[in-house]
């Protein structure tokens, strides 16, 4: 799965919980969920359980922490679909 497929999957699954609209049109991997997209943290812990839903991976603790940009989402994605 390409980086592009894989920013796409990510951007479905996060755009029900967006607050900020412009943020999302503006996408890039330094965009940050909280700040710059207005995700709150609980809605974070469901945009994790969409991930592992849609991916087919279970992300652990460590790993939902570091889950706080769009860039580190993509890798945490890409290590433990490449552990499969």
């Amino acid at each position: 799965m390409t980086k592009e497929e894989l920013l796409s999957k990510l951007k479905t699954i996060i755009t029900p919980y967006v607050q900020n609209q412009e943020g999302l049109q503006n996408l890039t991997e330094d965009t940050d969920f909280i700040k710059d997209l207005e995700i709150n943290s609980a809605n974070l812990v469901d945009v994790v359980l969409d991930v592992e839903d849609e991916f087919d991976i279970e992300i652990d603790n460590e790993a939902m922490e570091k889950m706080l940009t769009i860039k580190a989402s993509i890798e945490v994605i890409e290590g433990k679909l490449a552990q499969k």
